[in-house]
């Protein structure tokens, strides 16, 4: 898994560019806007990302993560980012805790 860490409001965001990107609706967990991107390959099958926002207006921080995982169908790869995309920020540690 790569992981790029992009901050500002206008970050531009790197898969939004490349040619066959495709974008299912995001959803909200715990505080994050998690959003699949889907891209077809030339040999049929269909690589994916997910894009895990956090924060609002100048303060808004975009991982961008690369998965590696190959699928038949992009519906199947947008099922898969955003499990991973949950999965991720399940995996952090508890806001109130920190504070």
């Amino acid at each position: 898994m790569t992981i790029h860490r992009q901050h500002g409001a206008a970050a531009p965001r790197p898969a939004t560019s490349a040619p066959g990107a495709l974008h299912a609706p995001h959803q909200a967990h715990a505080g994050y806007r998690i959003a699949p991107i889907t891209r077809d390959l030339e040999d049929g099958w269909f690589a994916c990302s997910v894009s895990i926002r956090s924060g609002a207006g100048q303060q808004t921080t975009d991982r961008v993560v690369r998965l590696t995982r190959l699928f038949r169908s992009s519906v199947a790869a947008a099922d898969y980012a955003l499990s991973e995309g949950r999965r991720w920020v399940a995996t952090l540690p508890c806001r109130a805790m920190a504070a």
